[in-house]
């Protein structure tokens, strides 16, 4: 698996190599298989140029899905994973883009966490919604900018990232910095991490890499995303609490939002 990823790596560098600051389609290469993002540049590109400064220096490369929220989103792009310790570190965060809440918060959409009461505060991290969420996210915090669009069956893959258990290995050994309450994990139990086992590579759904797969600015121009709803609710700013900033695990805000507590013991979807 390493060595592939030395390789993939590779080819992202001489992929991005030449290319321009609006590429569009990027792929996902990660532990559960790949998927490709179409990025909708012409209507959000502030938002496509800064999640792309982060691809482009390999920021995302080995980091994992820190958040697994069933029936809402799985979150990613805020933390590294150093599978020579076994430690987790926070992916340094470039300054805050402007927010373009343009498109709804619909299945199958990626769109940028931010910081509670910080319509503008997005920096690295982001989050898939697994159904349509529109009804909240489209107003809360003026908008979650929804910047691309999951393609192709690449659903299957994150569907597959949400189905997996996921548990509170929060602030002890690998995590002991990091309140990761809803980290989604692979073949372990909660019993095995309070009997003491660690939490490694193997563990979790690491991200080996993003890269760029089509440079042209137009690859989206087939897609028909839906406008964001934002106007139909009236412009609200509903919700508080950490909803998802770039030094944070957030999105507690939009737990709420959905329902949902956080939940200490390891548990499936169903």
């Amino acid at each position: 698996m390493h060595y592939s990823r030395k390789a993939l790596a590779g080819i992202a560098f001489t992929l991005l190599a030449g290319a321009p600051a609006h590429a569009t389609t990027v792929q996902f290469q990660t532990v559960m298989g790949d998927f490709e993002v179409n990025l909708f540049d012409k209507t959000t590109p502030e938002t496509v140029a800064n999640f792309l400064e982060y691809v482009e220096a390999g920021a995302y490369q080995d980091t994992f899905f820190h958040r697994s929220i069933p029936g809402f989103v799985v979150q990613g792009g805020g933390f590294h994973f150093d599978i020579e310790t076994d430690k987790a570190s926070a992916i340094p965060a470039n300054p805050t883009v402007i927010n373009e809440p343009v498109y709804s918060n619909q299945r199958g959409t990626i769109a940028m966490a931010k910081p509670s009461n910080d319509p503008n505060g997005a920096t690295n991290q982001w989050f898939i919604n697994l159904k349509d969420n529109s009804s909240d996210l489209d107003s809360t915090q003026q908008g979650y900018a929804v910047f691309g669009q999951v393609t192709g069956n690449g659903m299957a893959i994150v569907d597959a990232i949400a189905d997996l258990k996921f548990g509170d290995f929060s602030q002890t050994g690998a995590f002991k910095d990091f309140p990761f309450y809803n980290l989604p994990v692979r073949d372990f139990s909660q019993e095995d991490f309070d009997d003491g086992a660690p939490v490694t590579e193997d563990h979790l759904v690491l991200i080996q890499n993003i890269v760029v797969l089509d440079a042209s600015e137009d690859t989206a121009d087939g897609l028909n995303p839906k406008l964001s709803t934002k106007d139909d609710n009236n412009g609200g700013d509903g919700g508080s609490g950490d909803s998802g900033g770039g030094g944070s695990t957030g999105l507690l805000g939009l737990l709420a939002l959905a329902g949902l507590g956080v939940r200490k013991l390891l548990t499936s979807r169903a």
